[in-house]
């Protein structure tokens, strides 16, 4: 009975156990569909979280782009506010000056007053004069070598480019006024350059269009005080800077020419830049010298052509403006008719304007408000484009068919409405201006121009030459290579050549040294040589100057010099001297004895026999190797075998007599030149004369000597001092 109540007591502890088990992994089970649903809760969470960041995300970029662009057209907005409203001031401003009349009389040395407001700057006159002085930005040679010369067939007294500008170079540029070399400054900075020419009041910008180039540099001039004139002659400015720029010029009393333009003449005076082209079109279109007619055009390539037609039929030029083609020019049409009209000097006016854009409205406006009261002839280029279905682009940025105002018909009938004399076509532009000057010169209002013969200017060689006018000797001969096709050539072999046949150094060595192809055996072992004389450790003379030297703090050049100038008799340089000795007693067929003791009774060491260190029991490997590769491939070793002799008999005098580097060299050399069957027995006379073969020593060399002038710097080595211990101070 007990037993059986144990027994029923232990089962219920088990199937308490059992149950409690039981119990603990369901509610371990539970826990985990708990724990996971809340991880998967979780993981949900923070995915939508992460699609309404990134919805939220590309809101904020597309509002910021929104934003960014609203940003951007106010800023346009209010730059072309503040040129709007800038333009209109001086549009008023033009109105309060119509009564202004030019008291100064004297031609070239009429001044425009600097110290006016900006329309009454355009409207009292001249730009130039033969006194003006510009500074010239981004060097290049032929413009303003042309300018120069212009200056020289005016015969001005100083040349018109006092100064260049390049940015990050300082020192002096050569260049011909007549037949005269000059200096002119080039300065690394507009300031500084400004600072330098207080009376140069020209700035001529030759800069690239990129934005960070042509507009700042441009307005870095208009900054300066002394800068009255800017011409640009970049294409694709963008039209925001150039805007800021024409407000600024405007608001500081400044004249801006272009963008876009080929610049500006004042005949017999100033040119800027590539105007009018070559002195012989100059010399042509009589631009050397004043005449009566102010022109003004969009085209600078057109201004060229247009002064050689108003020459032909007229006086000729008093002044030549190129606006540029740009949408907004620096400076308009109407803008220089206005200065043209106040100019005594000029009795008529030409204009050439194109299609597109409304610039030749204001001179319209201007003829209608009775402004100009000189003769003006003018044609707008573009009629044809009528006959496209399409808006047309031609090519200036400027010149695109667009409304009917803007069309070249349109603008030619405003134009011939206001007063403008106005021809049916371009073809009868010419007559058109001719008639007017002669009816000019009927009135009485156009006095005869004396004419005069412009100096002649000096042709440049380089032309000359190319012309086949002249002949002039050469100064240099070179016969080893020609840089002057698509690659060097070395003796004649072009570098593709050489690289695609996988030769070496020394078939380079071969072609340059002695202008030929040698056998590659031959071209082995110079690269030989040169590997075995590379270096000798630190202790010899070469070695040692350049390692003191690089420890001085020397750069390499300074190191290598020092040490290559060790080399000659007593150090490496003693190969040829011992080719030539034993070239002579081979020759001769001199025994040793003979040799020796002949080169003794001279009072001359034997070249190329004893060293330092070597001796009969410690041999030169570097001899060795050069025997041996000699006796396997050259065709003859004839002059070592008697270099060898002759070691054997100095050998017998004194153990370190041996032969050594240089005279191994030298008479393998010797053997090399006449085995190879490709030299005249003059032309290895020569080659020893010369002395080729230390050459090689030198070359060789300098590859050890670099490596010791890198060694030292690498190790930082300090400045050498030689220790007392080693000095013997004798009195």
């Amino acid at each position: 009975m007990a037993n059986a109540e144990k027994t029923s007591s232990g089962s219920d502890i088990d199937e308490k156990k059992r149950k409690r088990k039981l119990s603990n992994r369901e509610s371990a089970r539970r826990s985990r569909l708990k724990k996971q649903k809340m991880m998967e809760d979780t993981i949900h969470e923070i995915s939508t979280l992460e699609r309404r960041i990134k919805e939220y995300s590309e809101r904020c970029k597309v509002a910021r782009r929104r934003l960014d662009s609203l940003e951007s057209e106010n800023a346009g907005l209010r730059s072309e506010k503040t040129w709007l409203s800038s333009y209109v001031r001086d549009l008023e401003n033009m109105m309060a000056t119509t009564s202004l009349t030019l008291t100064q009389s004297g031609g070239d040395e009429q001044e425009a007053n600097a110290d006016g407001d900006y329309l009454s700057k355009m409207a009292t006159g001249q730009l130039f004069s033969r006194t003006t002085q510009a500074l010239f930005y981004n060097y290049k040679q032929l413009p303003v070598q042309r300018m120069l010369d212009f200056d020289f067939l005016c015969g001005r007294e100083t040349p018109s480019v006092a100064g260049i500008i390049n940015p990050g170079s300082e020192g002096f540029q050569k260049l011909f006024f007549g037949q005269e070399e000059i200096a002119i400054p080039v300065h690394a900075g507009i300031e500084a350059a400004c600072a330098a020419h207080p009376t140069a009041d020209v700035f001529i910008n030759f800069a690239s269009f990129r934005r960070s180039v042509a507009a700042a540099s441009s307005m870095a001039a208009l900054k300066q005080p002394t800068i009255k004139v800017v011409a640009i002659i970049a294409e694709g400015v963008p039209e925001s800077d150039t805007k800021q720029l024409i407000a600024y010029a405007r608001a500081n009393n400044k004249v801006v020419i272009g963008p876009a333009t080929v610049g500006g003449i004042q005949a017999g005076a100033f040119k800027i830049g590539d105007t009018a082209g070559t002195i012989d079109n100059i010399i042509q279109c009589k631009l050397y010298r004043p005449g009566s007619v102010g022109f003004v055009s969009k085209s600078g390539g057109m201004s060229n052509e247009m002064y050689n037609t108003v020459a032909r039929v007229t006086d000729g030029i008093y002044e030549g403006i190129a606006i540029g083609g740009d949408v907004f020019p620096g400076s308009t049409l109407s803008d220089h008719i206005l200065r043209f009209n106040n100019i005594p000097q000029i009795k008529m006016m030409v204009v050439l304007g194109e299609l597109g854009g409304r610039d030749e409205y204001s001179l319209v406006e201007a003829l209608k408000q009775g402004k100009v009261n000189k003769p003006v002839v003018a044609w707008v280029s573009g009629t044809c484009a009528r006959l496209f279905k399409s808006e047309v682009q031609f090519g200036h940025a400027g010149a695109k068919s667009g409304g009917e105002m803007e069309s070249a018909q349109a603008k030619n009938q405003a134009l011939m409405d206001a007063g403008a004399i106005v021809p049916t076509s371009f073809e009868a532009l010419e007559s058109a201006i001719k008639e007017t000057f002669e009816k000019l010169v009927e009135e009485g209002k156009v006095s005869p121009i004396k004419e005069v013969t412009p100096p002649q200017i000096p042709e440049d060689l380089s032309s000359a030459i190319k012309s086949g006018k002249v002949r002039a000797p050469t100064h240099i001969i070179s016969t080893i290579s020609d840089d002057r096709g698509e690659e060097p050539c070395y003796a004649g072999v072009p570098m593709s050549s050489i690289i695609e046949q996988g030769l070496g150094v020394g078939d380079v060595i071969s072609l340059l040294w002695f202008k030929r192809s040698l056998p590659r055996y031959c071209t082995k072992f110079i690269e030989i040589c040169i590997m075995l004389c590379a270096d000798h450790g630190p202790c010899v003379s070469g070695a040692h100057n350049t390692i003191v030297t690089a420890r001085a703090g020397k750069d390499l050049v300074s190191s290598l010099v020092s040490g290559l100038l060790t080399i000659g008799p007593r150090f490496g340089g003693a190969i040829d001297d011992a080719a030539r000795y034993f070239k002579d007693a081979c020759d001769r067929n001199l025994t040793p004895y003979e040799f020796v003791e002949g080169m003794k009774k001279k009072g001359i060491r034997v070249p190329g026999i004893g060293h330092r260190i070597k001796s009969r029991d410690n041999r030169d490997k570097r001899v060795e190797l050069l025997q041996k590769f000699a006796r396997s491939n050259f065709p003859s070793v004839k002059y070592m075998e008697y270099a060898v002799t002759v070691e054997s008999y100095t050998l017998s005098k004194a153990n370190n007599l041996v032969l050594n580097v240089d005279g191994a060299i030298g008479s393998l050399f010797l053997d090399l030149l006449a085995g190879s069957g490709m030299f005249t027995k003059q032309e290895i006379d020569e080659i020893v004369q010369i002395g080729y073969l230390n050459g090689l020593f030198v070359l060789a060399r300098s590859i050890g000597l670099i490596g010791h002038t890198f060694d030292q710097k690498r190790l930082k080595q300090p400045l050498y001092r030689h220790p007392w211990e080693d000095v013997l101070y004798t009195k």
